[in-house]
């Protein structure tokens, strides 16, 4: 998918934008911009796409998004209200020296560090969701200083922020073939539990095969097979935490006819069996 470039709003009383997300969705393709993003899904049930990285969405889930770096949330039909707090901003907004000061050196590596994406989880994803509630209701000067905690937050926790995009990835910017690419993303998200052709996704991007796999692979850093099979686990994991399904269950409602199958590709993206990840998710809950 090729993203679209994204004019982020901005008022005229702000240096930065804060957005607070209600609703059946995020409103937003996959797309990009200048501006480095921190979201926090304080209600959501789905996935997100952080360059070539895709995982499950759970409440709570805090991201950091460098400059330019393609992202989508992407909430699942049926599974309620969306409820998110989106921070946007740019990195000179303080002036285009700040964060070269030799006091916030670590914020400098930190931001450095978001240019492939970086997830927040433990003690500091509680930290961060504070002061991102704080900001969302901040005005004037305080705004500025609930930001400058958030990234202090960030860049001094230990062990606690993990990058998402592989090291390699390297996406193409371009945005003219946006709606091609859309109409596929589409389709194959509202027919995650059947059969899905190549051939099909090429119809729909008026592309011949070999050209919509090159096509595919250039702009997501995965092959098409690839790309289903991590949203497909992806929606299996949201499952397995959320839901009281069996496992045979689960794998056929995700589009997998064989629990063997379900079960090999489940391990090959989380590195753990469906059950074990059941369980893990419940010991970490304290169910």
């Amino acid at each position: 998918m090729k993203p679209v470039f994204e004019k982020v709003p901005k008022r005229d009383w702000e240096s930065f934008h804060c957005e607070i997300v209600r609703g059946p969705d995020y409103g937003t393709r996959w797309h990009f911009h200048p501006e480095f993003q921190i979201t926090l899904a304080v209600r959501s049930s789905g996935h997100r796409v952080v360059g070539d990285n895709i995982a499950p969405l759970t409440d709570g889930d805090i991201v950091l998004i460098g400059a330019n770096l393609p992202h989508v949330w992407h909430q699942d039909e049926g599974r309620g209200e969306v409820q998110a707090i989106i921070v946007r901003f740019d990195p000179q907004v303080l002036g285009a020296d700040f964060f070269r000061l030799p006091e916030l050196d670590s914020v400098r590596r930190l931001l450095e560090r978001a240019s492939r994406g970086l997830e927040v989880s433990g003690k500091t994803r509680a930290a961060v969701a504070t002061h991102m509630k704080k900001l969302a209701e901040a005005e004037g000067f305080d705004r500025i200083l609930e930001l400058l905690s958030i990234l202090h937050i960030l860049a001094t926790a230990k062990g606690e922020v993990r990058t998402l995009a592989s090291a390699g990835y390297t996406p193409k910017l371009e945005s003219a073939d946006q709606g091609r690419m859309q109409r596929v993303c589409d389709f194959i998200h509202a027919h995650l539990m059947d059969e899905i052709d190549r051939a099909q996704l090429a119809k729909l991007a008026h592309l011949s095969e070999g050209a919509f796999s090159r096509f595919f692979s250039s702009r997501t850093g995965k092959t098409v097979p690839e790309y289903v099979n991590e949203v497909r686990i992806g929606r299996a994991c949201r499952m397995l935490a959320e839901d009281a399904a069996n496992i045979t269950d689960i794998a056929m409602d995700c589009g997998y006819r064989n629990l063997a199958n379900f079960n090999r590709r489940f391990r090959q993206v989380t590195g753990m069996t469906p059950s074990a990840y059941r369980a893990r998710f419940r010991n970490a809950a304290g169910a």
